[in-house]
Formats: structure tokens, sequence, C-alpha cells
């Protein structure tokens, strides 16, 4: 059964960035205005301390200021999901249950990733002690497995997870592998939420049932996607896609420079001084934001934003 107090998640939310001073102390006064920013954007929710914000490479005091800040700034406008995973079992449960205490919206956490769980029953003895320690919450398991090295089995593991953490919401699943999701999705039918994770797949993800998807793009480039989700609701399928290939060409850019360090760039291109990101990520120089923002104009992503944040006010 599905836990009882979670609902379906449905929209975009955004893997929202972590902001440093020039110090490296992570910057708390930038998320009120962000995350004012992601609400006028038409977001359902942002994800905290993810891939994306950093949050392994955090230490836990920071990683529980961020949360407690969004969870103040958003004020139930959006959903906030706490991401709480870490190498330690203990320390995940630690801030899993901080998330609970703060008021959070829900906890989400990868599997461990340094030693990894030997068997599809380890890891799950391994997140519901996770989920455990935020009973009131819904838990996402944090699908990664290119960052994590780990591959599941969703026929097998969701089943064991629903059975093991009765609060066990769903799945983060961020790989390309879209026939998986489509599995996923036929086996969590309407007891449990498949939020998907390749922004770049998007359009391909809605045409196989996706409803709702976590992304780091969607803090800059929302309203081209919510474009997109639009004209595929409308059966405007070749429409849809000319807006997905125009973030795609955005993507591929972002790959070229680095994807975190591009689009913590592309954040301050947009008003939001984000900082050097902590290594052993690097920082984009002078010149290469220069040099992206140039051939961001070059393949007219800026232009688009601009139509498609037009057309979502019609």
């Amino acid at each position: 059964m599905k836990f009882k107090n979670a609902t379906k998640i449905e929209g975009l939310l955004a893997a929202a960035f972590t902001a440093y001073n020039a110090d490296g102390s992570v910057n708390l006064d930038y998320i009120p205005k962000l995350a004012d920013h992601l609400y006028d954007q038409h977001l359902a929710g942002i994800f905290v301390c993810g891939t994306n914000g950093e949050g392994l490479s955090l230490a836990m005091d920071e990683r529980k200021a961020i949360a407690e800040k969004y969870v103040q700034a958003v004020n139930k406008r959006m959903k906030v999901i706490v991401h709480v995973g870490h190498t330690s079992i203990s320390e995940a449960k630690t801030l899993a249950a901080h998330a609970q205490a703060i008021g959070a919206d829900a906890i989400s956490s990868v599997c461990a990733f340094y030693f990894k769980p030997a068997s599809e029953d380890l890891l799950t003895v391994s997140l519901s002690e996770i989920a455990g320690a935020a009973p009131e919450l819904p838990y996402y398991y944090y699908h990664i497995p290119h960052i994590t090295g780990v591959n599941v089995n969703l026929e097998t593991l969701i089943p064991k997870i629903a059975a093991a953490a009765p609060n066990f919401a769903g799945i983060k699943f961020t790989s390309p592998a879209i026939h998986e999701y489509q599995d996923g999705l036929q086996i969590c039918a309407d007891d449990h939420d498949m939020l998907y994770g390749f922004d770049e797949l998007l359009l391909p993800a809605l045409s196989v049932g996706a409803k709702g998807a976590i992304g780091s793009t969607y803090n800059y480039a929302a309203p081209i996607y919510l474009q997109v989700m639009r004209l595929f609701a409308d059966k405007k399928n070749q429409q849809a896609q000319d807006i997905q290939y125009q973030a795609i060409k955005m993507i591929k850019l972002i790959g070229k420079y680095g994807p975190i360090p591009a689009q913590r760039a592309i954040m301050e291109m947009i008003g939001f001084d984000m900082g050097s990101a902590r290594l052993p990520l690097g920082t984009l120089s002078a010149t290469e934001k220069s040099e992206l923002k140039s051939e961001l104009e070059d393949v007219g992503f800026f232009q688009t934003l601009a139509l498609c944040t037009e057309l979502l006010k019609r």
C-alpha cells in the first residue's frame, strides 16, 4: 500500500544548487530569492541537497541549515524534498529525522555508494532504516546508477521497499533507460510515484506516462519544459518535439563545459551568483562563462526561454 499521507507529485521540481560565499562557506541568503523565483516559474517543488546541490560535499550542519532555510522560505507554497543520502546510514538517518522535525514535505536518499549493498535485500534494509528515521514523511529512493554504481531490478525492489518501509512513496529515477522507467511506472501503478530525473528525456518520459520530474535545468529553464508538457497534453507532438530539442541543444552545451559548473554559470546569468563550486568540482573562468553565454545565444536558448515564458502567461 502507498504511504497513506502521501499524494502523487505532478509537475516539475528543481534540483537546487548550493551557493557559496567568497570564503567557501554556504550562502544561505540567496535561498529566499531562489525559492520565490522557482515559485514564480510554476515549479511544483524543490529537491534540496541532491547531486546538483552538492549534498555529498557538504557537512552535516550545512545540509541541515540549507534544508531548514528552504522549508522556511517556501512556506508550503511548493513541495520541499530533502535529500538525506550519505555513505553512512547513521548520518542519513540523522538527516532524515531532522527533515521531519523542520517540516519538510518528503525525504529522498541514494543508496550507500562507497561500501555498496551486496544484495537487493541489503539495499532494502538500508533504505528502510533511512525511511524509518522519518516515519511521518514520504520517502523516495533516489535511483542514479551512473553515480552510485548500484543498479536495481524495480520489479523486485519496489515491492520489497514498500513492504519494509510503510512510508515508501516512490522513486526518483535518474537514468536514461526509458524502458526501465516505464517498467517502474507499471509496477508502481496508483500506489507510488515515479519521478523522472533526466531533463533531456522529459518528452520521451511523458510519452510513457511520466507525470512528475526532478531536474537541474528546471532552476533556470522551467518555462521551456512546462511548454513541452503543455504541448504534449494538447497532443501537439511535433511542436513539443521542437521545443524539447531546443532544451537538448542547451544541455549539449552544459555537457561540453561540465554539467554542474556550467549550470552554476547559467544561474549567474539569470541573477543568482552561486560563487565557486566546492572541490572536487571546478568553476568556470570568466572567459569560459563568456564563451558559454555566447554559445547559448547562438543556439537560441535565451530567445526560446523568453518565448516560452511569454506563452505560459496566456
